[in-house]
């Protein structure tokens, strides 16, 4: 008996039958490695170009209107920013944080106060909280189809 297949007593032994050597075909096992990484290189490649063709057409395309809108004549030229709130600017000049302020101010005036919307046909604005108050007495309106 060989040396490496120690065997008891009792084990039954075939003598025909040896440890297989390899079931794997390593160059083939190999070689798709390879061809997955070149096809990898390769998409890569065809992307980074695709890209940055598409990047210089876009580039050089001049800017169509998305709507058939016209623009305001009053838009300042570009770039169109706000000074920093923190500098020193003059009391009428806009920042984000006084148009913010100037937004909810407006907002809140127009949820608490009563007013006017069109005075010529007789619609009025009723602050929120009475609006409430009679949709809770009145009910709300049925409309028939």
């Amino acid at each position: 008996m060989p040396e490496h297949a120690p065997y008891r007593d009792g084990d039954i032994v075939n003598p025909e039958t040896r440890h297989e050597d390899s079931d794997v075909n390593v160059r083939a096992l190999l070689w798709a490695v390879v061809i997955f990484i070149v096809f990898a290189f390769v998409t890569h490649a065809v992307l980074y170009l695709q890209f940055h063709a598409y990047a210089k057409h876009f580039r050089n395309e001049s800017s169509q209107p998305l709507t058939m809108m016209q623009r305001p004549s009053n838009v300042p030229p570009a770039p169109r920013l706000q000074p920093f709130p923190n500098a020193k600017v003059p009391p009428n000049a806009s920042t984000p944080l006084t148009d913010m302020a100037d937004m909810r101010a407006a907002e809140d005036e127009a949820l608490n106060k009563p007013g006017w919307v069109d005075k010529q046909k007789g619609i009025v604005r009723l602050p929120i909280e009475t609006a409430k108050q009679l949709v809770v007495q009145r009910g709300l309106p049925v409309v028939n189809p």
